[in-house]
């Protein structure tokens, strides 16, 4: 007698559900306050002007307006979001 089951993939398929992380919106890109900027695991990126830190670490913006990256310093990056009245004055 056969100790496996013969062939089929009936008994695979339980892999957990893609995170999907990454930079969703792009520097000089426009995005609507509440929209995500940035998912990610732990704080690789941090938040700037008009930007809100989730508990997962995600970046989200307070105000609609576009979206600039920054260096903090040598090795980290920061991202903001200028609203769209302050951007004209620009």
């Amino acid at each position: 007698m056969a100790h496996k089951k013969g062939g089929g993939s009936s008994r695979n398929g339980r892999g957990s559900n893609a995170q999907y992380r990454g930079v969703k919106v792009y520097g000089g890109q426009r995005i609507h306050a509440g929209g995500i900027i940035v998912r990610q695991v732990g704080q690789t990126i941090s938040p700037g002007h008009n930007v809100g830190l989730g508990r997962d670490y995600t970046l989200f913006a307070l105000v609609d307006g576009v979206v600039t990256y920054q260096h903090e310093s040598r090795t980290r990056r920061k991202v903001s979001v200028i609203p769209y009245a302050a951007e004209a004055v620009h």
